[in-house]
């Protein structure tokens, strides 16, 4: 005997409904709480800081954003998000779009990892959610990231764009053209954000490849890394008189051999000799890359358009290939210093203890001098500093005790390479390349900072839960 479905009883409805809504529970109930705890955090954060914090970029980047056109300094990405959120006059709603920035993070990681363990376990509803929260945890809860949210600053736009590109490809087993599509155009804007993220596009051709993905995926995703990038650089074309995406590109690459150039093994051109000088010891509390990009016996102080003089920076980017040339080694051994220190068990004040001090939510704090005229005119009463007790004491204490340690962060990565080297073309294979990529990147083109680290933690973190999840039994299949 049959029955007609519609025919059965409203409450076995009920019932089938209920069980749905315990089962949704069940799977992804850990996540929403570490999603709520991690929205908390965020809004003590807004509730003790009302206003955005400030760094010694933020006014360049507000002054952009006033007049889009592309800048000479850094790319113009972040400033075209400032420019889109100007109508609302508050530079509040600055901090709290890069919170939600922070939170979508967290999102993606958690439906990455956790698309990719339940195929594997499909028979155990909790353990893909809980690998999904392992993933996401430090990123959301971590006080360093919250804080750099709330600075007017590129970081947290790009990580998320970074985030955004790896989990595109990562949303199928095999990615189609359309998702690669998607993934280039958001390293494409990434990249017109950063410019550390120009090579990425790389890292994830290159897994494409080992992956076997197929050439329309790879071409898509290079078709439209190009279109961002060539885009950009025609606008940048049009306001500036030559292809390019900033001017400064020299400006850290002499910072990045400042440590170690030696004049007389370098013998440069008597018009390069300007960079000549043992920046090592020459301003007390700043290391060398710093003290030769922004000290106060910078050379190029002595340009007549400062660090955005085209005939500097090719001087200088000359003068940089010249000393890696000449001392090879002593350039492999800075940048590998200067890869692991955000692996050491305590923080130091490097570049400087100014810089390290901007990284902390403080009792006390100013706006530069270069961002209050375009913060008034952004923001206008918004834009003063104000610090709102006691929350403000509240995630002071908080980013006291909850961020990620040194040796955690060498962990997350040693456990993405041991999985690698278990399964060599597994789905981590391409966060864990990005988030390494991104670590030494900054050391070998620029300076160590510790913000640089932030974006690489998302990407190991994703990696080293990736990199453990068994291959599945028919990899081709949709993750549904």
């Amino acid at each position: 005997m049959t029955v007609d479905a519609s025919a059965r009883p409203l409450g076995n409805g009920r019932a089938a409904d209920g069980n749905g809504l315990r089962a949704v529970a069940r799977r992804h109930g850990p996540f929403a709480l570490l999603l709520v705890a991690a929205a908390v955090a965020r809004l003590v954060a807004m509730a003790g800081y009302p206003s955005v914090l400030w760094f010694g970029d933020s006014g360049t980047y507000l002054r952009d954003a006033l007049d889009p056109v592309p800048s000479v300094l850094r790319p113009s990405g972040y400033p075209l998000l400032l420019w889109a959120l100007r109508p609302l006059h508050d530079l509040g709603a600055v901090a709290f779009a890069q919170h939600l920035f922070g939170l979508a993070i967290g999102v993606l990681l958690y439906l990455a990892a956790y698309r990719t363990a339940r195929p594997a376990w499909p028979d155990r509803a909790v353990l893909p959610g809980l690998l999904g929260c392992l993933a996401a945890a430090v990123p959301l809860l971590d006080a360093y990231q919250i804080e750099l949210e709330h600075i007017v600053l590129s970081d947290a736009l790009f990580e998320l764009l970074l985030v955004a590109a790896v989990v595109a490809l990562l949303w199928r087993a095999t990615p189609p053209w359309t998702l690669a599509l998607v993934s280039g155009l958001l390293f494409g804007a990434a990249a017109v954000t950063r410019t550390v993220g120009l090579p990425l596009v790389a890292v994830a051709l290159l897994v494409l490849l080992v992956r076997r993905a197929g050439w329309r995926p790879a071409g898509a995703l290079a078709v439209a890394f190009a279109i961002v990038l060539g885009s950009y650089a025609a606008w940048y074309r049009a306001e500036n008189g030559h292809w390019g995406l900033t001017d400064t590109g020299g400006l850290f690459l002499f910072g990045r051999v400042a440590a170690f150039a030696d004049c007389d093994r370098i013998r440069p051109p008597a018009d390069e000799r300007v960079f000549c000088r043992d920046w090592t010891h020459d301003t007390p509390g700043m290391d060398a890359a710093f003290a030769a990009m922004w000290g106060v016996h910078a050379p190029f102080r002595t340009f007549s358009t400062g660090i955005a003089d085209r005939k500097g920076n090719e001087l200088a980017g000359d003068f940089a290939k010249r000393a890696v040339l000449a001392q090879p080694l002593d350039y492999l051994r800075t940048v590998a210093v200067d890869s692991v220190r955000g692996f050491a068990p305590h923080r130091t004040n490097r570049p400087t203890a100014r810089t390290v001090a901007e990284y902390r939510f403080a009792a006390r704090y100013e706006r530069p001098v270069t961002a209050e005229k375009a913060s008034e005119r952004y923001g206008g009463a918004t834009a003063r500093p104000r610090v709102v007790e006691p929350f403000a004491g509240w995630i002071r204490d908080y980013q006291r005790l909850v961020f990620l340690r040194g040796p955690l962060l060498a962990l997350i990565l040693l456990a993405g390479l041991a999985g690698i080297v278990r399964r060599w073309r597994s789905p981590a294979l391409l966060p864990l390349l990005t988030g390494a990529a991104l670590i030494v990147l900054p050391a070998a083109t620029a300076d160590f900072d510790y913000r640089y680290l932030l974006p690489a933690v998302p990407m190991l973190c994703l990696a080293a839960v990736l990199a453990w999840i068994r291959k599945r039994d028919r990899p081709g299949t949709d993750r549904s």
